[in-house]
């Protein structure tokens, strides 16, 4: 049942005044905007498994990714409202204060996809190994090129910003790392020093800001020939400026996300390869964790050798490559959201 703030609140003191248990049932999901398809589709898969398990369920958001100012504030009305525990894709390490009161306040704390620098502010991580994530379409796009071809890459690396995001971070690295590119920081971007990488810029995660930053890029090299995108929307803006320049045969795109639209690029072949990932699942177990931390205060644990609870990935793309292990697009298209 969804409920305004206003009544949000007025429940909770109802409740405090009554010793009533209601607010212990309260979840709260903070995503960084509600415009992309993957926090759409989370969205969708935490309410419907709140209403499953009898939960109140109230969904906030930033404007764009980066947007930090939005989700402290969320927070601070999902303590408020007595939530028993919030789920939150964290557009940067600017709301962990604010995550960190929410835990002594005594509410779980589950980061969705995101992982926060601070491992005070959050109770568990739930996500894509987004490191292997990269991993994947780095060595995919390598297997493609061939030897003389990882030789001569001309890459472009279009992240989300310049905040060095944990997500942005893992799967830029990742990629590299995948590529045969040594990065002698992996907590930072842009740590590497290898004429092949063309140059980093910020897409903002949407279409637009992946045209700009594509642009940016083939001004400074018209021969690029590899497009690394943080996800599937930065690689769709990628590839118009590619195609307005004259371009798009050139060049293989790389990206990660795996939603619908993303696996009819891979089919299409305006994307090469995309490391698929599963936001319905990462919500609607989020959800299951809060409900057990609600009933008997038990926490999630992670998954074995890591140190987050792993929802898993698969590379799709309908051009494999030898020693890669992937999935097409028809498979892709079964498992896709959004």
């Amino acid at each position: 049942m969804k409920l305004k703030t206003k009544a949000l609140l007025g429940a909770a003191m109802l409740a405090l005044m009554a010793g009533s248990a209601s607010a212990a049932d309260l979840v709260c999901l903070i995503t960084k905007n509600n415009t992309n398809p993957f926090f759409v589709k989370m969205k969708e898969g935490a309410e419907a498994k709140a209403a499953e398990m009898g939960m109140d369920f109230q969904a906030y958001a930033g404007e764009k990714d980066g947007d930090a100012a939005p989700q402290i504030t969320a927070i601070e009305n999902c303590v408020a409202a007595g939530a028993k525990g919030i789920l939150i894709t964290a557009s940067n390490d600017s709301v962990g204060p604010a995550l960190k009161a929410a835990r002594e306040a005594g509410i779980l704390v589950i980061a969705l996809d995101t992982p926060l620098a601070d491992a005070e502010a959050q109770d568990m991580t739930f996500a894509t190994d987004n490191f292997q994530a990269g991993i994947l379409i780095g060595q995919w796009a390598a297997a493609t090129l061939g030897p003389d071809g990882v030789a001569n890459a001309k890459i472009a690396m279009l992240n989300i910003n310049k905040d060095n995001i944990s997500v942005d971070v893992q799967r830029n690295t990742g990629f590299l790392t995948g590529f045969g590119i040594t990065v002698p920081d992996l907590t930072v971007m842009d740590s590497e020093d290898d004429p092949r990488v063309i140059g980093h810029e910020s897409s903002d995660a949407n279409p637009e800001g992946g045209l700009r930053a594509m642009e940016t890029l083939l001004a400074k090299d018209p021969d690029i020939n590899v497009v690394y995108t943080i996800n599937e929307p930065a690689a769709e803006g990628a590839y118009q400026a590619l195609k307005a320049a004259g371009k798009e045969g050139q060049a293989i795109i790389v990206s990660v996300d795996g939603g619908c639209p993303g696996v009819a690029s891979v089919a299409s072949g305006v994307i090469g390869a995309t490391s698929q990932q599963y936001p319905l699942l990462m919500a609607s177990l989020g959800v299951e964790a809060v409900a057990a931390f609600a009933k008997d205060g038990t926490k999630p644990a992670a998954s074995d050798g890591l140190t987050f609870f792993n929802t898993g990935v698969n590379l799709i793309t309908d051009k494999p490559a030898e020693g890669v292990p992937s999935l097409d697009s028809a498979k892709g298209t079964e498992l896709c959201w959004g």
